[in-house]
């Protein structure tokens, strides 16, 4: 049985919801380098990522279901369609994390001197299109 990597993922969650989403098809499938991509997460940019990996004559289904909820619309809490304030586009980055503004550069700088995480961040949605973020 031949396997190949039909997407490639930088967390667990995101890894575990389409392997549900595939395994809920019938379609088996496993997840390569999770564990240390968990334990270090810098480590993620060296093992090429967590790998979502299928049988290969699974290939072209797979293929289909992850474009389809790729392309499904990002919906808030009351189950309006989130869009774009600047361009009325509904291609975004949900959960993107933010360090704009005077409180994000400061964490920066003290992120680099004392080679730590991000101390402050926020949540916010990113416009794939014109690069716009919002809440």
């Amino acid at each position: 049985m031949e396997l190949v990597t039909i997407k490639t993922f930088d967390n667990s969650i995101e890894a575990h919801i389409m392997k549900s989403k595939l395994e809920s098809e019938d379609i088996m499938c496993f997840l390569l380098d999770e564990n240390i991509v968990e334990l270090n997460p810098l480590y993620d940019v060296a093992v090429g990522g967590i790998k979502l990996k299928i049988k290969k004559s699974d290939v072209g289904q797979a293929t289909e279901i992850i474009e389809e909820s790729v392309k499904s619309s990002i919906t808030n809490d009351q189950g309006e369609v989130v869009q774009c304030p600047n361009c009325k586009s509904e291609d975004i980055y949900s959960g993107f994390k933010s360090m704009k503004g005077t409180k994000g550069i400061l964490s920066a700088i003290v992120s680099f001197l004392f080679m730590v995480y991000p101390i402050y961040y926020k949540t916010v949605y990113k416009c794939k299109k014109c690069r716009t973020e919002f809440n």
